[in-house]
């Protein structure tokens, strides 16, 4: 007998657009595990979508879950792998910290459903080939990212100009995210976590330490347990585009990264400036380049910007560049447009490929994810395992490449606007890893200590689900 999960991908035939959300029978029952961050914003998109009904929320904070269940009819859990086990919930979509990501995806491929994760999919390297290795051994089910760009065609338009040579070859393929970020203050003693927050979930993996910054929610992005840095945090989407850009399917091989947390002594870990290069086996080189400080002065209301943007990216050619929606060539002059809608389509994209019971497009693949986020962690690696170097001694290290040099410059400008002088402050600066893009670890120098940390423990309550 034909099961419901056969019903739905059988049911492409009502797969048509109309003026509202379509309710039916086949509905695909969503659940959403994480609601203070992405997740609410999640909650309010998938009630907009056709032919998805969300059925159950989890959060480890009952408060979040008392909030957003307010007048819906929804199963509510804390627990996430009580969440998993539940037959009524054919797809969950994941809005936890990153250290728990790719631990509550695999329980959910574990337990036969389809998955949503935001970025970064992983925490580490290695999580991100699990979950890319998980997908591949279970073809029915449709596991993706959070990368919602990846369904903006427009961007398969520019790339597609770009390639048929209008601007010559591709020397340079850059992320911007130009994001201020304050302080998060230093606490001189650990926080008490509020009773309605079940402190063993929310760590998952890591260890139950103290809690040691002033805001418990959303300021672990900066804590290396738990966050992976603004890098890991907007920078995916960033460093996404900038790979496809160049049409690398696969990792680099060679990273560096320098940066510091400039400007305020707090309990963030991660560099709130930071610069990251890397060099594919081929083609152009990937550069990506974080500030967290103002425009200057230390004014929390001005973001410094480039080519008049903040947050976004810029590939480099020959003759010419493209900024975002629009290509320029050397002299300014605006030469083409492309319609960009940031991937507005994307999580319809989701409920739609899994009532056909496979990928709308190549572009879902959590192999993006993967990539992508490997890149955040590469660069990180690199980081922490850098020490304070000189300009000098910078500038040796990225002298093949002169955008890289003159983003430097603009670097140490945007310092000096708000009174950090670099040559005494010293940027802390990463190696140049190597790193083997199919054993997915690093080789050479420094590749020991690199290689730790690919990999974290977890705690026995929450190891990571192997998938046969």
């Amino acid at each position: 007998m034909p099961t419901r999960r056969h019903f739905l991908i059988q049911s492409t035939a009502l797969l048509t657009v109309g003026c509202g959300p379509k309710r039916s029978t086949d509905d695909v029952r969503v659940a959403i595990c994480g609601l203070h961050g992405r997740g609410k914003y999640h909650l309010a998109d998938l009630q907009k979508l056709d032919y998805c009904k969300v059925v159950a929320l989890c959060d480890c904070d009952s408060r979040e879950l008392d909030e957003h269940s307010a007048g819906l009819s929804v199963k509510k859990y804390q627990d996430f792998r009580k969440l998993c086990e539940d037959k009524d919930v054919d797809a969950i979509m994941i809005a936890t910290p990153n250290h728990t990501h790719a631990l509550i995806a695999l329980t959910a491929i574990q337990h036969g459903k389809h998955v949503y994760v935001e970025k970064p999919i992983s925490h580490n390297i290695r999580e991100g080939r699990l979950l890319a290795e998980a997908a591949a051994k279970r073809p029915n089910l449709v596991v993706t990212h959070g990368m919602q760009r990846r369904a903006d065609t427009g961007w398969d338009e520019a790339f597609a100009w770009i390639k048929e040579g209008h601007f010559g070859t591709v020397t340079l393929s850059r992320g911007l995210n130009f994001k201020t970020r304050e302080s998060i203050g230093k606490v001189d003693k650990p926080k008490s976590v509020n009773k309605q927050i079940d402190y063993n979930l929310w760590c998952g993996p890591r260890p139950m330490t103290p809690v040691m910054r002033k805001l418990f929610h959303y300021d672990w992005h900066w804590q290396w347990p738990y966050g992976n840095g603004d890098i890991g945090n907007q920078g995916p989407h960033q460093l996404d585009v900038a790979r496809w850009a160049l049409a690398q399917e696969a990792h680099p091989l060679t990273a560096m990264s320098l940066g510091q947390r400039w400007g305020y002594i707090d309990d963030g870990e991660s560099p709130n400036n930071q610069l990251a290069l890397f060099q594919y086996a081929e083609g152009a080189p990937l550069l990506f380049d974080n500030r967290g400080l103002p425009m200057k002065d230390m004014d929390w209301g001005q973001s410094p910007a480039y080519q008049g943007i903040r947050i976004g990216n810029v590939v480099h050619c020959e003759g010419g560049f493209l900024a975002e929606s629009k290509a320029f060539d050397l002299k300014g002059n605006l030469i083409k447009k492309f319609s960009l809608d940031d991937g507005g389509n994307h999580q319809q994209n989701w409920i739609n490929a899994i009532r056909q019971g496979k990928l709308v497009s190549s572009h879902q693949s959590i192999l993006h994810g993967h990539y992508s986020a490997a890149l955040a962690h590469m660069a990180n690696i690199s980081w922490r395992l850098g020490k304070k170097l000189p300009e000098g001694e910078i500038q040796e290290r990225i002298k093949g490449i002169p955008m890289a040099l003159e983003t430097l410059e603009d670097f140490k400008a945007n310092l000096a606007a708000n009174k950090i002088d670099m040559t005494q402050d010293l940027a802390i600066t990463g190696p140049t890893l190597r790193f083997d893009p199919v054993s997915e670890r690093f080789t050479g120098e420094f590749s020991n200590e690199a290689n730790k940390l690919c990999d974290e423990e977890y705690r026995e309550e929450f190891q990571l689900p192997v998938i046969s």
